[in-house]
């Protein structure tokens, strides 16, 4: 049986580096309207816009496929969020999920994110009883990723439980004959995830955490309260979201192309 869960789309207008980000249009729509419709595309029981300004929600309530669908609600939340997990927990407190609802954040700013991979960490944190987070990684292949603190690596344990998040090139091979190569298996950190709501709960309770404060991965805080992440590996990343104008384009080029 599918896992029962929700689609989560936290989307904030201000953008430091792309202005109005979710509102700028890809072909023939904004990006928000195909964010949501990915999420639709996905076996989720419920897709929830949590917007912080209303030039977003107009967005969806005049597209009638989207704002005639009873799977689509829209949660207005607060703009000081300072990351899309505290945006969520106010949809949870909000639409008073029960603790067991699997909620998957996906991101305001992911056009191309494939459906599959919104049911898959949704499964894979229904099957993982003792996690309280489920997310993904992909290999590492080059030394200029593997170099890139801007790619955020991750270290699993045997059964696929994060060990440690981090932006500095992780694992290290101490014999290599060149230490500037990605070791055999170092993986690269996608930033999707699957929350229990009762979880997301508590993460609003807890104060930044001193390694979270260091890396500025807000991952960091579950695991430094001893909360359990498990990890889907994958052969290959998803599409890039959108940060800059230089991915809108490349977006936008994917999108004409009709790949």
């Amino acid at each position: 049986m599918p896992a029962d869960f929700w689609v989560c789309i936290p989307a904030r207008l201000a953008s430091s580096r792309l202005p109005n980000k979710v509102l700028q249009t890809i072909g023939d729509a904004p990006m928000i309207v195909h964010v949501v419709r990915a999420a639709l595309r996905s076996e989720a029981q419920q897709v929830v816009l949590a917007y912080d300004d209303e030039a977003i929600a107009e967005c969806i309530r005049g597209v009638d496929d989207l704002s005639e669908t009873p799977r689509v609600a829209l949660v207005k939340t607060r703009p000081d969020h300072a990351s899309g997990t505290d945006r969520l927990v106010e949809v949870a407190n909000t639409l008073e999920a029960c603790d067991g609802r699997i909620m998957v954040n996906l991101q305001g700013d992911e056009p191309l994110m494939p459906a599959q991979l919104l049911n898959d960490v949704a499964e894979l944190l229904a099957h993982s009883s003792d996690a309280s987070v489920a997310t993904a990684a992909c290999p590492i292949t080059s030394a200029s990723e593997w170099a890139n603190p801007a790619a955020v690596k991750v270290v699993t344990d045997a059964q696929a439980r994060a060990l440690y998040f981090s932006r500095a090139a992780i694992p290290v091979t101490r014999d290599s004959a060149d230490a500037r190569q990605p070791s055999l298996g170092a993986l690269r950190h996608i930033g999707l995830y699957a929350y229990r709501a009762g979880a997301l709960g508590l993460y609003g309770q807890w104060p930044e955490g001193r390694l979270e404060q260091l890396e500025r991965l807000e991952q960091l805080r579950w695991l430094e309260n001893g909360h359990k992440i498990v990890v889907r590996h994958l052969q290959q990343a998803p599409p890039a979201g959108v940060d800059t104008a230089e991915d809108l384009e490349r977006v936008r080029t994917h999108w004409a192309s009709g790949l």
